[in-house]
């Protein structure tokens, strides 16, 4: 397979362009799309002109409106044309015809109907019960994220029997029975089920060759199939080749963002000062259509019971649909929501009982299981105490808390004055990282490679796709891995990955599979041709297709009629965070002085990769914590929001250090989610020990401390 370019850098010969018509109502249904007149060589196509199936594979996202209008923005209909600018007036001409009803968004009454899935849970380990002597309660609220990524997403699609080549491209002449699509996507065969089912066609006749994907953060797994039915589709009824690239304001305003979350938690505290029972409620806004929504809610569930033993807690767990755009993961489903809530929750129970956050967490460690019902670590205690330890140790901690501690108390109950310093504080928190999906997107979900041994040397094929930063750091530890057990160079250990023709289906490129999965995948395959390799009945080349189904079992209770995947929460990764900073009193601006992570991520095959996976995760965490606010209003994005969307920049980046636990374990764990998960709580700790007010919502913004600070005034 050739370098990817970006889609919009891939050039074919008699393209066609295609621009979406999209639904001007949050709710309601479709009549018909109006166009104005237009030269024959344009053409406008809707629901009614799919041949297969209106539907996107595995997920109930129709391709085109048909009847039913759920979001603004819903594409209601394709314009293809041959020239762009005019493709464009024309769009702007066409009408959407359709009766407006009443929306639903979560800032309102969530009708029953609205309702997707829903969690409860009961955990009950304390041996009798105690009265209470004070209650702590806090609503945790997340709000949504934009990805930003490097291109919009866009897809190229050229039909089959096409007789015109790629420019980028010229090996593709080789394809012309088959419909070729370029997109930027995690999951390729998911592109290709997609197409392949609202055309009416084989798998045989779709080849998906993922484009250049950039820095994803898990936002290029499913939309982007999306984006490929309409260039396909489009490519298919008009026999031409089709481009549709997305302008930024249409992608910022529609593809799907990190869903916004409110958690409620509510501790009973007992007179030795002993927490004795927590309840837990979680909402979580999947917008319109509710993709991914199980993986979502039950691992948002799972972050909001936090890494710790609790003697009594009850759960409730929502999720819901509303008129918005689909909402979706970034880095991560949903574990960074629920960390968020409950590492603000415990920090607050500390601070009431004039206790070391640290120490709490530390002395409230998990042992035994998850609240899910799966095994964490297969049996080994968590290391909170240890990575505490080691991040505290890096920018002594425990020393700068309790002066800063000292500090706050003294300002507390004071007159309000002007400052001459400005407050700091510190704050920590602590994660873990689940490293795989816990629930199948189709029954036959599974994950495959395929390796050729010849005398020399060793292919190993895959269908995963890679940005561009981490494909060199799997490459050598697949090559690495081979090369120790097969005894082959790694010169000579090829690896082909992406392309749905000649790989096998390895799943989406998300939560670790990489690292975790398909690394497993590689060893026992290589494993299993070095046994061969000895056998004289065995002659080269040796081939071997290894594959992982995932292992079921009962989650939340054996009458929950939900399964997951074991292996996802068998082999955690953990992380603690601190974060120290400072208040401006001028314009409220939090200055990050550091952040210092403690990191257990088992076997770490390229130290340098692994920093920089964590940094660069480090600071798009932080800009959800204190940048990034986006909300939608009545359904839209409002044009303030767009325009001054506000991502950390090179001048913000604070120092950043991180400490790897060695332990003796020859597995590799994902560790991309683990800031995400720890680090936003760090940090509004830290505000909140420096402003003496307990903030309970992300993005936390200068006008958020201003406003708290404005509220002392005499």
């Amino acid at each position: 397979m050739n370098t990817p370019h970006f889609v919009d850098d891939i050039t074919i010969q008699g393209t066609y362009f295609a621009v979406i018509i999209r639904s001007p109502i949050a709710h309601g249904r479709l009549k018909a799309v109006q166009c104005p007149d237009m030269p024959n060589s344009c053409t406008l196509i809707t629901a009614a002109d799919i041949p297969g199936v209106n539907q996107l594979a595995d997920f109930p996202v129709p391709v085109l409106a048909d009847d039913t209008l759920s979001y603004i923005g819903e594409p209601v209909g394709i314009l293809t044309g041959f020239d762009m600018r005019k493709l464009e007036d024309y769009s702007a001409q066409c009408k959407v015809v359709c009766e407006e009803l009443s929306p639903v968004f979560s800032s309102g009454e969530i009708p029953p109907s609205h309702i997707l899935a829903e969690r409860r849970v009961s955990l009950d380990c304390a041996a009798e019960r105690e009265e209470a002597a004070q209650t702590i309660s806090g609503v945790y609220k997340t709000g949504i994220q934009e990805h930003w990524y490097a291109d919009p997403h866009g897809a190229v699609a050229i039909p089959a029997q096409d007789q015109l080549v790629c420019d980028n491209h010229p090996e593709e002449k080789n394809l012309l029975n088959k419909m070729l699509i370029h997109t930027a996507t995690l999951w390729p065969f998911h592109v290709k089920r997609s197409v392949c089912q609202i055309l009416g066609i084989p798998a045989a006749a779709i080849v998906v060759e993922p484009s250049l994907i950039g820095l994803h953060l898990d936002g290029k797994i499913w939309y982007p199939s999306l984006v490929a039915c309409h260039a396909a589709l489009a490519a298919h009824l008009i026999r031409r080749p089709v481009k549709l690239v997305l302008t930024r304001e249409e992608d910022f305003r529609y593809s799907p963002k990190r869903n916004a979350s409110v958690i409620s938690i509510t501790s009973n505290i007992g007179v030795k000062q002993k927490t004795l029972e927590t309840n837990v409620t979680v909402r979580a806004d999947m917008g319109a259509q509710g993709v991914f929504t199980d993986e979502i809610l039950d691992y948002t569930c799972l972050g909001s019971m936090g890494a710790y033993s609790w003697p009594r807690l009850a759960l409730e767990g929502r999720a819901f649909s509303t008129n918005l755009p689909p909402q979706g993961p970034l880095s991560g489903f949903g574990l960074a929501q629920g960390f968020f809530a409950i590492e603000r929750h415990v920090s607050r129970i500390a601070d009431s009982l004039h206790q070391d956050p640290a120490e709490w967490r530390k002395n409230h460690a998990l042992q035994g299981q998850l609240g899910i019902g799966a095994p964490h670590n297969a049996g080994i205690a968590s290391p909170i105490a240890e990575l505490i330890d080691s991040a505290a140790a890096m920018c002594d901690y425990y020393r700068k808390w309790a002066s800063y501690e000292l500090l706050r108390q003294k300002r507390h109950g004071e007159a309000w004055q002007v400052r001459d310093e400005s407050p700091r504080g510190i704050g920590i928190a602590v994660a873990y990282q689940g490293n795989g999906f816990l629930h199948q997107w189709n029954k036959d979900a599974a994950y495959a490679i395929e390796l050729t041994l010849n005398k020399n040397s060793l292919e190993i094929c895959t269908g995963l796709v890679f940005s561009n930063t981490s494909r060199a750091s799997c490459v050598e530890r697949w090559q690495s891995i081979a090369a120790e057990i097969l005894s082959i160079n790694e010169k000579h250990i090829s690896v082909s990955v992406g392309n749905t023709d000649t790989a096998p289906d390895s799943g989406p490129a998300s939560c670790s599979q990489s690292v975790v999965t398909i690394t497993g995948l590689v060893e026992e395959a290589c494993n299993e041709l070095q046994e061969r390799r000895t056998n004289p009945a065995e002659s080269l080349p040796l081939h071997t297709r290894r594959v992982y189904q995932p292992v079921l079992r009962s989650a939340w209770g054996e009458d929950s009629g939900k399964q997951f995947d074991e292996r996802a929460l068998s082999n955690l990764s953990w992380a603690a965070a601190v974060v120290e900073v400072s208040i401006d009193q001028v314009s409220y601006l939090p200055k990050i002085r550091g952040v210092w992570l403690g990191v257990e991520a088992g076997r770490i095959f390229s130290a340098e990769q692994a920093c920089l996976s964590l940094k660069t995760t480090t600071i798009h965490a932080l800009g959800w914590a204190a940048h990034e606010e986006l909300s939608y209003k009545l359904g839209k994005i409002p044009d303030s929001y767009m325009f001054g969307y506000d991502i950390p920049s090179i001048a913000e980046l604070p120092p950043i250090y991180i400490d790897f636990m060695k332990r003796d374990d020859s597995h590799g764990k994902g560790i991309g989610e683990l800031p995400f998960n720890c680090v936003p709580a760090a940090y509004v700790q830290a505000v909140s020990q420096a402003m003496d007010h307990p903030f309970e919502k992300i993005p936390l913004t200068p006008l958020d401390l201003w406003n708290v600070e404005k509220a002392r005034l005499p």
